[in-house]
């Protein structure tokens, strides 16, 4: 083994570390790696930095602008009405359409962004026919993972892929090249929830009788259990609390009671910020059970009155309301505290409760720090909520229409261009020359601002595969990539070919589901391209199944799409496991068929 190579194991391990124990973002490990790999002398410099030109980088950033642009002129909306209009007399019909529709649209788009896109309409679609959202969200994010495989640009490993081949010397693939081990699995994933969904998925008991259909602030209510007792609170000028503010009160910590607004003469200031203070004469909108909220007004001598229909008030409302958020996959908020970002000040929203995994948090959570698929329950004006819905750092999920509303621009335009792109890409041109002209178009015909297009781009996304696509040619530049084959054909010399495929199949399923399907997919494609020959078996077949394989990561939500769906659906880890073991076999057992078969 020489320097060079032990270097390159060292630099792997290293970078597998951070990514398993998540002690740096995944982005910045990405470029540690590009950085690291020519300061030691493994690649060059022109070399390290080739990532950010890469065609698949290109044209992630090409179908995220393109996916964006499609979302923003409402077309998505045409789909969730005929989804409805054909299953409103057959609930059961759903889950068909729904994950085919989703496996459909993640074709062309990466799974995390197509599973939120859907993720507000499936919501929606779960409201307005009474089918448990737990019966939607799971299928979902497996129909978005699955049909990811029905074209090269559908999951980050198979966009990765051609890059990768070029590099060892070997011939790419067609944008549909894998579609029909894509069709196989999309159909298959939405029978199978078709048919077993009531046994594998949690919470699913057949009711006898269809309860009323209930508004969307009902079904909010009804479902974390809010308090809907509402007093309107003057402040007297012997009052302890003048001269206060919130913080001082101890109101969350000691009473469990949510400030909604502060009425100072004619200004009324929704969601007041922790440091503002309480003055005699003002009116303030307090939200809790009746027994704390009793006490608070007791305690500090308020004049108050009870509002004898506040549940009727919030459904009449169109300026206010509760409305759920959920926590990107990727949010900056990750990490962070509701104090630190300052939620109230920033945002003008009042944060009513916490769902986490299986844990619901109400009073005070100013201090918890936030996860990734986190739920958070605002309450607010309907237009802060949706400012604060950038879609990075906070994801709405409850449908809300303004008043007034500007309606979402040109949704036949938009379509064309996208289907476009995709024509283009498919007739022989390159995929990323393709994608981006679509892009183009977007912005062009303004579907999509140009400020905008730069926002829909997903940078951390962009930079975790620009890093470590070096990663890939320093395994081949310094020769690693050759002693890991010699010893990998020594282990399966003799092996038939089938279970050669299986090998490295398993191999794959394991690396993404502990580490990333991104790395995986870097660190297994050299390998497979220099061990083939010596095994028997056709290298571009052997690196399609690794791509495949890398995304079969169905039975612990560590997957970007199984975390983003997990605290919506009120998912365990356990959830996973039971609905995702046969997923995971049958994915593998029909990647390594289809490319055992066709032999690539």
């Amino acid at each position: 083994m020489t320097v060079q190579i032990a270097l390159f194991f060292l630099v792997l391990a290293a970078a597998v570390y951070l990514f398993v124990s998540e002690k740096l973002r995944v982005d910045v490990v990405a470029i540690l790696v590009m950085v690291t790999l020519p300061w030691l002398g493994l690649v060059e410099p022109a070399d390290a930095f080739s990532g950010l030109a890469s065609n698949a980088v290109i044209a992630l950033i090409a179908i995220m602008i393109l996916g964006h642009g499609v979302d923003r002129s409402g077309a998505l909306n045409w789909i969730i009405n005929f989804i409805v209009s054909m299953t409103s007399d057959h609930r059961d019909r759903l889950v068909l359409f729904v994950t085919t529709t989703v496996g459909a649209v993640s074709a062309f788009m990466q799974n995390v962004g197509a599973a939120a896109l859907f993720l507000p309409a499936v919501l929606k679609i779960s409201r307005r026919t009474g089918m448990p959202a737990s019966r939607l969200l799971m299928p979902m994010g497996f129909a978005a993972i699955l049909g990811g495989n029905l074209t090269m640009v559908g999951s980050t490993p198979l966009l990765m892929l051609n890059d990768l081949l070029r590099h060892g010397g070997v011939s790419d693939f067609r944008l549909f090249s894998v579609a029909p081990v894509g069709v196989v699995l999309v159909v298959a994933g939405a029978l199978y929830f078709f048919f077993f969904g009531r046994s594998v998925l949690p919470g699913v008991k057949k009711k006898k009788h269809l309860q009323p259909p209930m508004s969307i602030q009902q079904m909010l209510i009804e479902r974390w259990r809010i308090p809907t007792t509402i007093y309107r609170c003057r402040i007297p000028k012997e009052s302890p609390l003048a001269g206060k503010t919130r913080e001082d009160s101890e109101m969350w910590t000691e009473y469990r009671v949510y400030l909604l607004a502060l009425a100072d003469g004619e200004d009324v200031l929704y969601a007041p910020w922790r440091h503002t203070p309480f003055a005699a004469g003002q009116v303030l909108t307090l939200l809790g059970e009746e027994p704390d909220l009793e006490r608070f007004v007791n305690d500090f001598e308020l004049m108050f009155k009870k509002e004898d229909r506040p549940f009727e008030q919030l459904e009449e409302t169109d300026q206010v309301g509760f409305a759920e958020m959920v926590i990107p996959v990727e949010s900056p908020c990750v990490g962070k505290t509701i104090r630190d970002i300052s939620i109230r000040k920033t945002y003008g929203v009042e944060p009513i409760m916490l769902f986490s995994g299986d844990r619901k948090q109400r009073g005070d959570f100013s201090d918890e720090p936030l996860e990734r698929g986190n739920v958070i329950i605002v309450h607010g004006r309907w237009r802060q909520i949706r400012a604060m819905a950038d879609g990075i750092h906070f994801m709405l999920i409850t449908p809300i229409e303004l008043a007034h509303e500007v309606k979402h621009p040109r949704p036949a335009v938009a379509l064309l261009c996208f289907v476009g792109a995709v024509a283009l890409a498919a007739s022989g041109v390159p995929i990323a020359l393709g994608l981006l002209t679509g892009a183009l178009a977007m912005i062009l015909f303004r579907i999509v601002p140009v400020d905008e297009a730069y926002r829909a781009v997903d940078w951390k996304t962009i930079f975790l595969l620009a890093g470590l696509i070096p990663l890939g040619a320093a395994m081949n530049h310094t020769g690693a990539s050759g002693l890991l084959a010699s010893v990998m054909a020594g282990i399966l010399e003799g092996a038939p070919p089938l279970a050669v495929f299986v090998s490295f199949g398993l191999l794959a399923t394991l690396l993404g589901l502990f580490i990333s399907n991104v790395a995986a997919t870097i660190i297994l494609v050299p390998l497979v391209i220099a061990v083939a020959a010596p095994l028997g078996v056709s290298p571009r077949a052997l690196a399609l199944l690794v791509a495949l394989c890398s995304s079969n990561t169905f039975m612990l939500p560590t997957n970007q799409v199984n975390a983003l769906v997990m605290s919506p659906g009120g998912y365990r880890n356990a959830d996973y496991l039971r609905a995702g073991a046969a997923v995971t076999v049958f994915f593998l057992v029909t990647a390594v068929a289809f490319v055992y078969f066709f032999r690539w």
